[in-house]
């Protein structure tokens, strides 16, 4: 383990992260709301903080080996998150935040989760909303990979961070060179949030409203400027305009990149997993609105389809926006979008889940096995987008599966022994290890009712979900540390 390989690159990461404090500044000045000095305070906190960790190792010349990278992600994930708390901790306008909440607040932005512990947020200074929603848009593509972008330019390689940031089956890179690859993901990101925000814009949307919601749409982070969420709107075409872009942001970015060289949407319907992931959030629209439409839960057919629809695209590909309290829908309808959220969004996506491939690939496995039993002597292989799947691929989807399931079992059992009732603990840990965001129960408004050690469980939570497990539990492998 090369430690001041660590050390450096999180230093350098961490000065880069200290420049996101800039923006809120401006939106202050613009806004005269007298906030400016916490940000302030926060860049220069953190920009010492990062440049005390580089100095020391500056001249140092090293490659990085698959275990450094895993621990830089890790560790930066986690050191990015306690800085990121510093404007939550400094602002006056904030009232009884603790540390630990503050923590959360912040990991729920890095990870895109949108779970929060704050209400009232139509009170609160402009600044502080920006950078929420800025935290979720970064977090969104993984400030990893524009680490990767930028520090080749630096002298630090950064193949293995890829590596370790990147989710899924599939980790080629598009491009020949790295840099090259993660600046193509960051301008298709860039370019659909702009989109977004001209959607939002021109559908009415002050234009503070526009670009923040744009942030967390595109990033499926589900923070909103205003408590009722989306629903605070209550506009038609921006619901559609949201709709439209979450569904975007849920398929994998390779495959918008291969679509965009090629100016073909025929790259869309020829991938396996994109027309899984359509049929997935057609048949959940259905489902919902079937059993809303048999309740009578609204008196018009109109409005049951539409936020039918707009909620199983939010829940389904884990942007956890809002446009009716579905929490209280009637029959097993909040369960059943719970359920849904476990799949969640494409692999390569901003979204969080399971991922539908790995779904899609222990689908067709357990079709193979039904044949084999069927007919023992035929030789049936599992296939992804017309290719065989090798036994190592299949293995490491069902290892992915086993650690998740534990993984979820045992931050369940620690919340109930925490405290929560079992239908909170079960949808708050659900909530938090897909990146959704709102659950039900305790938690079916936000967070802010539970405890110091439920927020730092559910902390640990999200940021399993957004290294996909893997990563995590690979820190607690002795194999991990040896030399």
């Amino acid at each position: 383990m090369q430690l001041s390989v660590v050390f450096k690159t999180i230093g350098l990461l961490l000065m880069v992260f200290s420049l996101t404090q800039i923006p809120p500044i401006l939106i202050d000045f613009i806004y005269a709301e007298g906030e400016y000095l916490s940000f302030v305070i926060s860049f220069i906190l953190t920009l010492i903080g990062g440049f005390s960790l580089w100095w020391p190792y500056r001249n140092i010349k090293k490659d990085f080996h698959l275990r450094d990278g895993v621990l830089i992600v890790v560790c930066f994930w986690l050191v990015l998150s306690l800085f990121g708390t510093l404007p939550f901790l400094l602002t006056e306008s904030i009232k009884d935040l603790t540390f630990s909440g503050a923590f959360f607040e912040s990991m729920s932005g890095l990870t895109t989760t949108g779970a929060s512990v704050l209400s009232q947020l139509d009170e609160l200074p402009k600044s502080i909303l920006f950078y929420r929603q800025q935290l979720q848009w970064l977090g969104g593509m993984g400030i990893i990979v524009l680490a990767v972008a930028v520090l080749p330019l630096l002298g630090v390689g950064g193949m293995e961070l890829y590596h370790a940031e990147s989710s899924g089956i599939s980790k080629d890179r598009l491009t020949p060179k790295l840099r090259h690859t993660a600046i193509a993901l960051w301008k298709i990101y860039v370019s659909l949030t702009a989109l977004c925000a001209i959607g939002y814009f021109l559908s009415g949307m002050t234009l503070f409203d526009a670009i923040g919601h744009s942030f967390s749409t595109v990033a499926i982070g589900g923070f909103s400027t205003h408590d009722g969420s989306i629903g605070y709107f209550n506009s038609l075409s921006i619901e559609v305009i949201a709709m439209f872009f979450m569904f975007l942001a849920g398929i994998n970015f390779s495959l918008h990149f291969v679509a965009w060289n090629n100016r073909s949407l025929m790259n869309y319907l020829k991938d396996s997993e994109f027309k899984t992931y359509a049929l997935i959030l057609v048949i959940t629209a259905i489902v919902v609105l079937i059993f809303l439409s048999i309740n009578a839960e609204y008196d018009s057919a109109n409005e049951t389809i539409r936020h039918s629809l707009f909620q199983a695209i939010s829940i389904a590909t884990t942007t956890g926006f809002v446009s009716q309290e579905f929490s209280g829908w009637p029959a097993a309808i909040p369960v059943f979008l719970i359920m849904v959220s476990f799949v969640g969004a494409c692999v390569g996506s901003t979204g969080g889940g399971i991922k539908v491939v790995r779904i899609l690939v222990m689908f067709r496995l357990g079709m193979k096995e039904i044949k084999k039993f069927i007919r023992p002597s035929s030789q049936v292989s599992v296939k992804l987008n017309q290719t065989s799947l090798t036994d190592k691929t299949i293995i490491s989807v069902l290892g992915f599966f086993s650690l998740y399931a534990i993984s979820f079992v045992i931050i369940l059992m620690l919340l109930m022994f925490i405290g929560l009732d079992q239908v909170s603990a079960y949808s708050a840990t659900a909530a938090t290890m897909n990146n959704l965001g709102p659950g039900l129960g305790q938690v079916a408004e936000n967070y802010g009712a539970l405890s110091d050690s439920a927020k730092w469980v559910l902390s640990f939570s999200m940021l399993i979900g957004r290294l996909e497990v893997l990563t995590i539990i690979a820190l607690f492998h002795k194999a991990f540390w040896r030399n």
